[in-house]
C-alpha cells in the first residue's frame, strides 16, 4: 500500500461537462482549472464533434496543459468531459487518467467519476472471469465495463442497470452521441451540481467551476438521481428507492472551494460558525488568534470574532512550493514544515495565542508548527481544532491514512495534547458541528451527514473485505496495492 505522507485529507476528484457549445473543451478547462484543489496528479478532457470522441490526457496541473491553444484545437466539438484526478484506487499513470472512452455497439461513450466504488473488487473478480479485458487500475473502468455488458438496449438503461450493481460513494459525468449524463449515489455521498450558460447544460463538482465560466446555478444534482441533457433540454430520473440524504460533511468542513455553494451557502459561512462554535464550547484565555493558513482562516476568523480576540497572521504560507521540490535529500525533507510556513515572529514573541486549523489527522505537521510557534517565542499555544476528532477512515473516495495511523483513534485528548506538545488542545464537538451546520443535534437513527469519520457510522458498508486497515482497493493489474 502506498504511505499516506500528508497530513492533510486528500480530495477525490473533480468533474465538469457541458452540452452544446462552441466552446465546449476551453471551458472544461477553465471549470477544471476552478476545481484543480479536488486533485492535481492528472487531468483529461474528452470531446465529441458529432463524428468522433478526442482525448487528451496530462500528469500535472491543468494550468500546464490545457491553457495551450494547439491542446485546445485538438479537442473540438460542441460536447465535452473533463476531469481532475487524485488516486484513491488505481496506480499513478496516465492510464488511469480520466476521462475513460470506450466504443459500444451502441456508439461511443466517455465518463468521468468523483468518488470510490466499495465493490469494485468484486465486481472486477467476476468480470474478469467472464472475459473481459481491463486496460487501467481504475475502480472507474468497472462502470464502464458494466455498462457495456449491460443487455439492456438504452444508454439510460444500461446505466441504470449498471447503477444497481455498485455500492459506495460516486458522483458521474457521461457523455454519449446524443447525451449529457450526470449521477449522484443514493446517498448524495459525493456532490454534483447543475448549470447552464445561455443554451448550454453544465455538469459540476462545485459551483465554484459554473463561476469562473460565467454560468448560472440551477441547482445540486439529488441523491439517487440521473439527469439526462439531450436537445438542449433536461430530464430527470429517480431509478433508486427514495431515502434520506448523507451528503460528505467534509465537503462543508475541508473540500469545497472556500466560495463554492453548498445548500445555498458558501462553504466559507460554515467554516467560519464552525470557528464560533469552537469559541463557545472552548474559549481560553489568550492574547492573539493565528490560523493555519490557507484552510484554517475561516474558522480562525469565526473564533476570534466570537472571544472578541485579536485576529493575527502568526503564520505565512509559501504558495511556490512545488510538488517534488523536498525530493532530493533526507536533509532537505526533514526541514519538512518550513518549506510551506513561516512565523511572523513579532507577531507571536511573547503572546498567549490560539492557533485554530480545520482537522487534525496524524498530527505530525501540528506538531511541527507548535514547535514552531515556540521556538518563535510564544509564550503558549493552545491548540482548538474546528471539527470533531477524526477516528475512522473514508471509503468513498479520499484518500487518508489508515485506522491505527489516525492520531485520535490510538490516543486520548491529553496524550494527543502531550505528542502536539501544546499547552492545550480542544475539538469541536459533534453536536456542536451539525449545530453550526444549523441542523441541530445528530438524529442518530437517520444522521443528516456521511460523518463516518468521526463516527464509524457508515453509509454504505464496505464489502470488498478492505478490514479496518486496507482503506484502499488492491489492483489486480499490480503487485501493489492501490493508490
Amino acid at each position: 500500500m502506498k504511505k499516506f505522507k500528508s497530513d492533510k485529507l486528500r480530495e477525490e476528484c473533480g468533474v465538469f461537462g457541458i452540452s452544446n457549445h462552441e466552446d465546449s473543451a476551453a471551458l472544461v478547462a477553465l471549470g477544471l482549472h476552478a476545481l484543480q484543489h479536488r486533485g492535481q496528479e492528472g487531468c483529461g478532457i474528452v470531446s465529441y464533434d458529432g463524428k468522433n470522441y478526442h482525448s487528451e490526457k496530462r500528469q500535472g496541473l491543468v494550468g500546464d496543459h490545457f491553457t495551450k491553444s494547439d491542446v485546445i484545437k485538438k479537442l473540438p466539438g460542441k460536447f465535452a468531459i473533463g476531469h481532475n484526478r487524485y488516486s484513491t484506487t488505481g496506480e499513478t499513470s496516465l492510464r488511469n487518467i480520466q476521462p475513460f472512452f470506450a466504443d459500444l455497439h451502441m456508439g461511443g461513450l466517455s465518463l468521468a467519476h468523483n468518488g470510490n466504488l466499495t465493490n469494485a473488487l468484486s465486481l472486477r473478480h467476476a468480470l474478469v472471469k467472464d472475459g473481459a479485458i481491463f486496460r487501467t487500475t481504475s475502480d472507474t473502468e468497472t462502470i464502464v465495463q458494466l455498462i457495456a455488458k449491460s443487455k439492456r438496449e438504452k444508454v439510460v438503461e444500461k446505466l441504470i442497470d449498471t447503477l444497481f450493481q455498485i455500492k459506495g460513494g460516486y458522483s458521474l459525468v457521461l457523455m454519449t452521441n446524443k447525451k449529457l449524463i450526470g449521477v449522484r449515489d443514493p446517498f448524495g455521498i459525493r456532490p454534483l451540481v447543475i448549470g447552464k450558460l445561455k443554451d448550454s447544460f453544465i455538469l459540476a463538482s462545485e459551483t465554484c467551476a459554473l463561476d469562473i465560466v460565467g454560468a448560472s446555478f440551477i441547482r445540486e444534482v439529488e441523491n439517487g438521481e440521473i439527469v439526462v441533457v439531450e436537445d438542449n433540454k433536461m430530464s430527470s430520473i429517480k431509478p433508486f428507492p427514495k431515502q434520506k440524504a448523507r451528503p460528505c460533511v467534509f465537503e462543508y468542513i475541508y473540500f469545497a472551494r472556500p466560495d463554492s455553494l453548498i445548500d445555498d451557502k458558501c462553504a466559507y459561512e460554515y467554516r467560519k460558525k464552525f470557528g464560533i462554535q469552537l469559541a463557545k464550547e472552548s474559549d481560553v484565555n489568550a492574547d492573539i488568534v493565528i490560523p493555519v493558513p490557507d484552510s484554517g482562516v475561516p474558522a480562525a476568523l469565526g473564533y476570534a470574532e466570537y472571544s472578541k480576540k485579536t485576529f493575527e497572521l502568526g503564520l505565512i504560507r509559501n504558495h511556490y512550493v512545488g510538488r517534488t521540490f523536498i525530493e532530493p535529500t533526507q536533509n532537505i525533507r526533514s526541514l519538512g514544515v518550513k518549506l510551506k510556513l513561516s512565523t511572523t515572529k513579532t507577531i507571536v514573541k511573547n503572546k498567549i495565542l490560539v492557533l485554530i486549523d480545520d482537522s487534525l489527522v496524524r498530527g505530525t505537521t501540528c506538531h511541527k508548527i507548535v514547535k514552531m510557534l515556540y521556538e518563535a517565542g510564544a509564550k503558549e499555544v493552545h491548540v482548538r481544532i474546528a471539527c470533531p476528532e477524526i477516528k475512522f477512515p473514508d471509503f468513498y473516495g479520499v484518500d487518508m491514512p489508515t485506522k491505527k495511523e489516525l492520531l485520535a483513534n490510538q490516543k486520548t485528548n491529553e496524550e494527543m495534547c502531550e505528542y502536539i506538545k501544546a499547552k492545550s488542545l480542544k475539538f469541536l464537538s459533534l453536536d456542536g458541528l451539525y449545530e453550526a451546520l444549523g441542523k441541530g443535534k445528530r438524529n442518530d437513527a437517520y444522521p443528516q451527514f456521511s460523518d463516518h469519520y468521526f463516527t464509524g457510522d457508515y453509509p454504505v458498508k464496505p464489502s470488498d473485505n478492505l478490514g479496518e486497515e486496507k482503506v484502499k482497493q488492491l489492483s489486480l493489474l499490480s503487485s501493489k496495492s492501490s493508490n
